[in-house]
């Protein structure tokens, strides 16, 4: 039977297990949350992001969860510095074109702040310039796209979070931590 574990990964901590960094600056990794052998990651989020990361020890499964043939939909909860317009949640909506090509149409919408976990270190505080949240639906996973979808609409990213990848979620799960869960499907 396939193990698909749900992480909550902090900020901070590389989506690897290893860090071929420099030995004198040693980065936080997978390895000190997860002891347990043949999981590995079933996608990517960046060091300077968070939230759901999926592990597993069956490579059909990885492939599906993190294959965008087969468009597994990744929702994110972003801070974003300034307010976004109409205009701009139309674009991402209809997919915005970046460097590496345009990208797939977007679920995008303003939220109310979410009552998520204090970040360490905290996001910058701007008094003079607002801030606000998204929810974003995306079903691909090109490197640092939600980062560059919200700069390219005028919007830049301050905080990430993933919250969802398919029916898995985050709830119920402390930053750090993991919990078990059935690979319904595999």
């Amino acid at each position: 039977m396939s193990r698909l574990l749900l992480f909550n990964k902090p900020f901070g901590v590389l989506s690897q297990f290893t860090d071929r960094g420099t030995a004198d600056s040693p980065r936080a990794t997978l390895s000190d949350h997860i002891n347990v052998p043949g999981v590995y990651p079933a996608g990517r989020l960046d060091r300077d992001s968070e939230g759901l990361l999926l592990l597993t020890d069956d490579g059909k499964l990885q492939a599906r969860i993190s294959h965008p043939k087969f468009k597994a939909p990744k929702t994110y909860l972003v801070q974003v510095e300034g307010e976004p317009d109409d205009a701009a949640l139309a674009a991402l909506r209809r997919g915005v074109t970046l460097k590496d090509g345009p990208t797939r149409p977007a679920q995008a919408e303003r939220i109310a702040p979410p009552d998520l976990w204090p970040r360490d270190p905290p996001v910058r505080y701007r008094k003079s310039v607002p801030d606000s949240w998204l929810r974003l639906t995306i079903t691909e996973g090109r490197n640092r796209q939600v980062r560059r979808m919200t700069a390219h609409v005028g919007y830049p990213t301050l905080r990430l979070v993933r919250w969802s990848v398919g029916d898995w979620t985050l709830d119920g799960i402390a930053p750090g931590t993991w919990q078990e869960a059935k690979s319904t499907q595999s």
